[in-house]
């Protein structure tokens, strides 16, 4: 059973929930719960709608929908990136659950560093200074998993991508996660992971939104439809449109800041 598979996805759909206790650090209620079903244990997280805090350019009560809107992008593309989330009732409502992915410790895969402490082959974001005045560098890994994640947020328009949302799993995996602000029909693309701007994007990207392109015409869109609106598939379909045309990664449009506060 991996993260992002069906036999996880069937584990949260039908799954007895037990709330353990709270992330503290997150914006929405985001409670980390143990998921059981027929003597197979895991553990997950669940939002729960009714603890989504409104947002003044996101409908209120989306955000768990725009979670699985991801995920099921992320499967029908064939990048596997997103760990498997369902939408179903939970201990508090109606909620978003996806199964927890535990990450490897001190193995950041973006991080801020002193320019002397920056690995070999990783790619610089931004140059600013600490607090005491030294030069400092947001900077993260050249993977490329990370690679594939770069132009998959830019197809879901994702407008939060922080650092601490990149997890290198301890299965050796690369996956992204808390994508409540995902999928907006305008243009938010905010995300640390400009390392890669207007290069080539890779073979494997250009397959998977080809095929992702492809699929929305069929049983992909009608599922994406019970979360998103007309506009918002309009305008996913258009992205993926412009990005398979450039062949590129994007750049920051000018209007929008380019990285979230705080960037990790």
């Amino acid at each position: 059973m991996g993260p992002a598979d069906a036999a996880t996805r069937d584990l949260l759909t039908r799954g007895r929930i037990e709330v353990r206790g709270r992330l503290v650090d997150a914006s929405n209620t985001t409670l980390f719960c143990d998921i059981t079903l027929d003597g197979v244990a895991a553990e997950c997280v669940y939002k729960p709608v009714r603890g989504e805090r409104p947002l003044w350019d996101f409908p209120d009560g989306t955000l768990a929908g725009r979670e699985v809107a991801t995920y099921l992008i992320s499967e029908a593309a064939g990048f596997h990136l997103v760990p498997a989330t369902v939408l179903r009732p939970g201990p508090f409502g109606p909620g978003m659950v996806q199964i927890w992915v535990d990450a490897k410790e001190g193995d950041e895969l973006v991080d801020v560093r002193a320019p002397e402490e920056v690995p070999d082959g990783w790619r610089q974001v931004l140059r600013a200074h600490d607090r005491f005045g030294s030069p400092a560098l947001l900077v993260h890994a050249d993977h490329p998993r990370m690679r594939l994640l770069a132009a998959f947020d830019a197809v879901v328009n994702n407008a939060d991508r922080k650092g601490g949302h990149v997890l290198h799993a301890t299965d050796g995996g690369v996956y992204g996660v808390d994508h409540g602000i995902c999928l907006h029909a305008e243009d938010k693309l905010r995300t640390v992971l400009w390392g890669w701007l207007g290069e080539p994007l890779p073979e494997d990207a250009v397959a998977g939104l080809r095929r992702l392109r492809e699929r929305l015409d069929g049983a992909d869109g009608k599922r994406l439809s019970e979360h998103l609106t007309r506009r918002e598939l309009r305008a996913l379909a258009d992205r993926i449109d412009r990005l398979l045309a450039a062949g590129v990664y994007p750049e920051p449009n000018g209007d929008w800041p380019a990285i979230p506060w705080p960037a990790l």
